[in-house]
């Protein structure tokens, strides 16, 4: 079946559709993992976005019950340059193909992956839609430009509804869901914490009514100015217990301490990104998932513990007197290098 890719900017791809026929619309990303489809896929933080995978082969080890990062898939769409429909590994029990139409999950194969990276590199990230059912540039383009203007709270779309409970004989933890990935609640479990996850706008006493030991901040989609209540709740909660910002929630906890966050180009999206930390002068290889950053020009008490090789980014940050750890980049990995694991043993430690 055919498809098209339309930008904005009226730039356009042919391709073959693959998955869920149909039309899709959505921010245009691209991501340079090399492996980890599926814990790409069904990450929150995509919320929204149409993926585009660098990697020109996908699918070639299929989908399992064990690597998802959330209950379904949140992409809006998927971009490929090959799709693998025999997939082989052991692990594997259902085929690419049949994964995206169970999921509903539109997709475009056989388009040259790097020319729109490369696109997207240059004009910056863009609105996209990919359509099965029109072939006419001008009439998608229209429809891309209604389906833009809807506001949509990504964060609240994909947040628990309900508090969840994962019992454990450690520290008492609450999660702050903003779309958080199942392997940041992972990894606290394999510290031995007690752990409440509860609903992005929970209020500072419904958190703290948990008499939690730490709070931790999830990743999750969008502006993290879209979100003022969850970042007056935030600043509540400064200093009354430690806190571990991951992704936009180091964004929120910026914004908190009077900072400042901005749209960045394209982002960082890949398992491959060279993080400085100052603090021990070791460079770390971080897994990343974003498209707005803080500024480096913080509040007075906030030191910037790390930042980016590549670009000079804001990627960690700590104050002098309220106990918390932020950072940009993902230390729970899925996917991408666990280099940076030990950010959750700091975070422990801090809750001692």
């Amino acid at each position: 079946m055919k498809s098209v890719l339309v930008l904005e900017d009226g730039t356009y791809y042919p391709g073959e559709a693959f998955g869920q026929p149909g039309e899709t619309v959505g921010e245009v990303v691209f991501n340079t993992c090399m492996t980890g489809y599926q814990e790409i896929i069904t990450d929150p933080s995509y919320n929204g976005q149409i993926v585009t995978l660098t990697y020109p082969l996908i699918g070639n080890y299929g989908f399992n019950n064990d690597d998802n990062e959330s209950y379904k898939p949140h992409i809006q769409g998927l971009i490929i340059k090959e799709l693998c429909e025999w997939p082989n590994n052991w692990r594997y029990n259902t085929k690419p193909n049949d994964y995206f139409i169970k999921n509903n999950i539109i997709g475009i194969k056989g388009i040259d992956t790097r020319a729109l990276t490369q696109h997207i590199r240059q004009f910056g990230s863009m609105y996209g839609i990919i359509s099965t059912q029109c072939g006419n540039i001008d009439t998608l383009l229209e429809k891309l430009k209604k389906k833009k203007a809807e506001k949509r709270n990504l964060v609240m779309e994909i947040t628990t509804k309900v508090p969840i409970h994962k019992p454990g004989p450690g520290k008492k933890v609450v999660v702050l869901d903003l779309g958080v990935k199942h392997n940041i609640i992972r990894t606290l479990e394999s510290k031995n914490c007690d752990i409440n996850i509860l609903p992005a706008f929970s209020s500072y006493d419904e958190i703290m009514s948990y008499e939690p030991d730490g709070i931790l901040l999830s990743n999750g989609p969008g502006d993290p100015k879209d979100l003022p209540e969850v970042k007056a709740t935030v600043q509540k909660l400064l200093g009354k217990k430690p806190i571990l910002g991951i992704c936009l929630g180091h964004q929120i906890l910026g914004l908190a301490l009077g900072g400042n966050t901005y749209k960045m180009k394209f982002g960082h999206h890949g398992g491959n990104h060279p993080v400085k930390d100052y603090k021990t002068g070791r460079c770390y290889i971080t897994s990343q998932n974003h498209n707005y950053a803080l500024e480096d020009s913080l509040s007075d008490g906030v030191s910037i513990t790390h930042i980016n090789v590549n670009d000079g980014t804001v990627e960690g940050f700590e104050h002098k007197d309220i106990p918390l750890i932020s950072v940009q980049y993902h230390p729970e990995a899925a996917p991408g290098p666990q280099d940076s694991a030990y950010i959750f043993d700091d975070f422990i430690n801090l809750m001692r």
